[in-house]
């Protein structure tokens, strides 16, 4: 696809749900007796394996893509069945990490396996720690990766040590939890996202919290639910940037889930000196939302590092490119989780922000830029990752020339709307 250059970008727009919300609604939903009622589910292809799996396991779920609804009849904390087929869950890292939680409880073997880049994925982190609750894990081609077999087991609470901050990992502990014998927590060097433990609050499970250790106790039954899904700020990230990058720009993105693990993203813009306000700020479903509005800035770099990166680490490929146009010097530490996202993104947004003439360099754990070069457009390889396209877009759009980005068609792995919704700020 080719992206040429943005004049202006003005107006009002929806992203599409919360996509770690999403997910955990289905997941929820399936082991909770009666039927959970969603609205503004994410139609991305991610989501739509976690619907698909729980189906193969005998879950009757009902998805109306116009209205990004979707009723899931839940059968209960131990209703799930054997699946007859292999569980493909894509190119979803959530779905495979947080569901292995799930079936390593399970009476019955399964078969978790995906694309080309889940292959590659490290799945040793959810392996070892559900090995420990007593499950047993066989991976069937790569050692500690996809694909795998899981034979759930007898589960044990422990009291786990996460060596990363990942919400992915803390979450498949839990689930593993509502099984298990006795209390299981886990600890994480920086707080991750919570969207599990308040999804767990409103299901009603016996969670709790205490600095960066979260608890839960074994489970006999959830309740369903209704949820409203908010916007998703991943993917009003690249709005927030594209409105604060290009010339003559305002923009506000409505309904927008500003929980406090996830906002990083609205801080850094804040210390880089980005025009953006928060209005509407709701908090109805345990969820905080509010629109954000940015308009045109003139940006400086700042440095990016220590416990705000797990509250901003899929927005860094957006960061980056908002630190190519800012003034000053941009750090970013900490963040080597980078490497083994959907690509290398390191790597790949030092490639090709490099590419475009950007001042930019790589680090073991983030990378370093140098702002105010002028970019020019380039040939860039999304690598099949979703936010390596989107972010690459925005960095096109205020490049001169043209951009040509190759596997632009991955955006709907979380946002389908995608390039539409830029379209129709671009008149």
């Amino acid at each position: 696809m080719q992206v040429s250059h943005f004049s202006r970008l003005k107006g009002e727009l929806t992203v599409p749900g919360d996509k770690s919300i999403s997910h955990r609604s289905i997941m929820l939903g399936s082991l909770a007796k009666g039927t959970t009622e969603v609205t503004g589910f994410l139609q991305g292809a991610d989501c739509l394996s976690s619907i698909s799996c729980f189906q193969k396991m005998g879950i009757e779920i009902e998805n109306n893509p116009a209205l990004n609804t979707v009723r899931i009849k839940g059968n209960g904390l131990r209703g799930l069945i054997a699946p007859s087929a292999t569980l493909d869950v894509g190119n979803s890292g959530t779905t495979t990490r947080l569901m292995s939680g799930i079936l390593a409880a399970q009476p019955f073997v399964s078969t978790v396996d995906g694309d080309a880049s889940i292959r590659k994925r490290p799945m040793g982190r959810i392996m070892i720690p559900l090995s420990q609750m007593g499950a047993s894990f066989e991976s069937l081609m790569t050692e500690n990766c996809a694909p795998f077999q899981v034979q759930g087991g007898n589960l044990h609470g422990i009291h786990y040590h996460s060596p990363v901050a990942s919400a992915q990992v803390k979450s498949a502990i839990l689930l593993a939890g509502l099984y298990a014998d006795d209390v299981t927590s886990v600890t994480e060097p920086y707080l991750s996202r919570n969207h599990t433990e308040l999804m767990f609050e409103a299901f009603g499970v016996d969670i709790k919290r205490e600095g960066t250790t979260a608890t839960v106790a074994p489970t006999t039954e959830l309740t369903a639910q209704h949820i409203d899904i908010p916007g998703d700020i991943s993917s009003a990230a690249y709005f927030i940037a594209a409105g604060l990058i290009t010339p003559n720009s305002e923009i506000t993105i409505k309904n927008v889930g500003i929980n406090p693990t996830r906002d990083g993203m609205i801080t850094i813009c804040q210390n880089m000196g980005a025009n953006i306000t928060l209005s509407n700020i709701k908090n109805d479903i345990g969820e905080p939302v509010a629109d954000i509005t940015v308009s045109t800035s003139t940006l400086h770099g700042c440095t990016i590092e220590g416990e705000i990166i797990p509250k901003l680490i899929d927005e860094i490929p957006v960061i980056a490119v908002m630190a190519a146009f800012a003034e000053g010097t941009t750090i970013i530490k900490d963040a080597a989780e980078l490497k083994v996202k959907e690509s290398n993104r390191i790597d790949v947004m030092v490639e090709y922000l490099s590419a475009m003439g950007a001042d930019i360099e790589g680090t073991n754990d983030g990378m370093i830029i140098r702002g105010g070069k002028p970019l020019h457009g380039a040939t860039i390889d999304s690598k099949l990752d979703h936010r390596i396209a989107m972010s690459f877009t925005i960095a096109g759009g205020n490049a001169e020339g043209d951009t040509e980005i190759l596997g632009a068609d991955v955006v709907n792995i979380s946002y389908p709307t995608f390039y539409n919704d830029l379209q129709d700020l671009r008149k």
